[in-house]
């Protein structure tokens, strides 16, 4: 049995079961729900969610409304969490504001409120054009978008794979230096057509598992 640990919403758990259930024998342990051994676990995976707080943004913050629904007992942890994970290098999988907390905890800045990335439509359906660089693995080009943040100083240690073709901003970056990490702005566990970007993260996970 593989475990990963995460920290999913109530409204999360069932689409990432779902997400999942292709991989059996994966366990999601859920540290809003219960207290996970970051020294046991296999990989993590940061999901979506409200915005990082102030205090864990190394940039000024001029307008604190721009900052919605953010949870501090969240943000602790998964900061805790990924430093843990770069310890160990253990498989690292970011979606959404899960991408923005590696970006952040590795010194990255955020832009803090943009436009045209959290329409109706755009939601659940693959409607956003991306553009992609040389060595780009996995490509979609057609992605979902929900989100009101964007990466914008790239922290070191991270190379960006994918933009928005409309606009420019990062929807998918790599690690280079702490192990396995891949991060997207999008969000793959609502369709079954991000399979690959899953299979991925599970053969990570299980080499990772194969060598501990």
């Amino acid at each position: 049995m593989i475990h990963v640990a995460t920290w999913l919403r109530a409204c999360d758990e069932a689409i990432f079961a779902a997400a999942f259930a292709a991989f059996p024998g994966m366990v999601l342990e859920n540290a809003r729900t219960g207290r996970v051994d970051l020294a046991q676990v296999d990989g993590l995976l940061l999901t979506g969610g409200g915005d990082i707080a102030a205090a864990h943004l190394a940039q000024p913050v001029p307008d604190p409304t721009l900052l919605r629904d953010t949870d501090p007992a969240r943000d602790v942890w998964e900061f805790f969490a990924l430093r843990q994970a770069f310890e160990r290098r253990l498989p690292v999988l970011g979606i959404c504001r899960g991408l923005q907390v590696v970006n952040v905890a590795l010194g990255g800045t955020l832009y803090l409120d943009i436009p045209g990335h959290d329409l109706p439509p755009q939601k659940d359906g693959n409607v956003q054009p991306l553009r992609y660089g040389p060595g780009a693995a996995l490509r979609f080009p057609l992605v979902n978008s929900s989100h009101h943040q964007a990466l914008d100083a790239v922290a070191p240690g991270l190379k960006v794979e994918g933009w928005c073709a409309a606009d420019g901003y990062v929807e998918q970056v790599r690690g280079t230096l702490h192990g396995y990490f891949l991060g997207v702005q999008y969000h793959p566990e609502r369709s079954a057509s991000y399979g690959p970007l899953f299979a991925e993260f599970r053969r990570a996970v299980d080499h990772f598992s194969r060598l501990r």
